[in-house]
């Protein structure tokens, strides 16, 4: 396994896609190009300034699959014939109403019917908080008294979820449920083990989310294992890192209570890579979905697999980087048989700036990252200029 080939990395985009991302990742690679960068979408938007445009043409149409259906779907058959699958994930956030949320179900239900036939669209992805308002779930978390008209909210949540589940399983298809912040994150996980329990009977439907950058969560991972064992259901365990560090450490800080984050990134990637090799050693009862961007991290899991003899097309693994991010993981994995899927959002261009304006800020602030891409396109770059010379 080479993660540094960028012939397979990048065959999917051509010369054109290949130096807008290198226009995209060098703007990145300046904070203060991003920051400036970011105010200034917020204000045009807020104006209502015509400047849809521009960032579809831009960071849009890199780290996005369309603003329809049908649109990512043509962007998902490009990646098809490199071995790489999609991830549909609709990308609208930030609701709080009712009404909205109905809506919210029902882009699902169509998103699950559109992938019926579709096997190089295995997977939907989800948050709790896009069907429940957030108050909600804090005061479920904290374990609250809630009043009735609460209760018949909350029921109308665990249903909306239902719902989803089982129409993607009785479409073939599989649910991720994404994480979410540590002071609502126990409903979302009452709610998949729920879930799970309902659906992962005969092969894995859902999935839950463990992010290892919290310190708890490889125990949780095994107690969430033995659980399922016990009650004669199949585990789904999507494992990633994490989102909200920075958010989760100050709030532990102003509020006074140990953080729930890890003290450095050292403790996190072990942890990280524990739980890879945790899932490995127990397909028998599980199914696992590494979502990683950390090349050490699929390396591990690649001679972890070849060591414990898992073919590489195991239904039980998969691997997962984002659309528009670490090509040379995905497209590399893919070509040696791997299954690997992209995390691919779509939905309208204003919908979506929360979510580009996370990859923005991710990418100008984890570590080495931009300039890691920065320097596998501009690679490619070179090879196909030499090339064609």
């Amino acid at each position: 396994m080479n993660f540094d080939n960028t012939e397979v990395a990048f065959k999917s985009r051509n010369d054109r896609e290949l130096r807008k991302a290198n226009f995209l990742f060098s703007s990145m690679a300046k904070p203060w190009v991003t920051a400036g960068g970011i105010w200034l979408t917020q204000q045009a938007l807020r104006f209502r300034l015509p400047v849809k445009g521009l960032i579809k043409w831009t960071i849009f149409d890199h780290f996005c699959g369309g603003e329809t259906l049908a649109e990512a779907n043509e962007t998902a058959l490009r990646l098809r014939p490199f071995g790489v699958s999609v991830i549909m994930d609709y990308g609208v956030e930030g609701k709080s109403e009712e009404a909205e949320f109905e809506r919210t179900v029902a882009t699902f239900l169509e998103t699950i019917r559109f992938s019926a036939d579709k096997d190089h669209i295995p997977f939907v992805s989800l948050k709790i908080t896009g069907f429940a308002r957030f108050e909600l779930l804090e005061k479920v978390h904290a374990g609250q008294a809630l009043s009735e008209t609460e209760q018949q909210e909350f029921a109308r949540v665990r249903q909306r979820v239902r719902t989803i589940c089982e129409a993607a399983a009785a479409e073939g298809k599989m649910i991720l449920i994404d994480a979410e912040e540590s002071w609502i994150q126990q409903p979302v996980d009452d709610l998949c083990d729920e879930m799970m329990a309902a659906f992962n009977r005969e092969r894995v439907v859902v999935f839950n989310t463990f992010q290892l950058y919290r310190h708890d969560r490889l125990e949780f991972l095994k107690t969430s294992h033995h659980k399922a064992r016990e009650a004669g259901y199949l585990l789904g365990a999507k494992l990633v890192r994490g989102a909200y560090m920075e958010k989760e450490r100050e709030r532990a800080a102003s509020m006074g209570y140990p953080s729930p984050i890890q003290p450095d990134k050292e403790s996190t990637d072990a942890d990280y890579n524990k739980a890879v090799e945790y899932c490995l050693l127990h397909l028998d009862a599980l199914a696992v979905f590494i979502g990683t961007h950390n090349e050490t991290s699929c390396l591990k899991a690649v001679q972890q697999m070849q060591q414990f003899a898992i073919p590489h097309q195991s239904p039980r693994v998969w691997f997962s980087q984002l659309f528009g991010m670490s090509d040379n993981i995905s497209f590399n994995l893919g070509s040696e048989g791997y299954r690997v899927s992209k995390y691919l959002p779509y939905g309208p261009v204003q919908d979506v700036v929360p979510y580009l304006m996370r990859r923005a800020q991710e990418n100008t602030s984890v570590a080495g990252q931009t300039g890691r891409e920065l320097s596998l396109i501009r690679r490619e770059l070179q090879r196909r200029s030499g090339k064609s010379a």
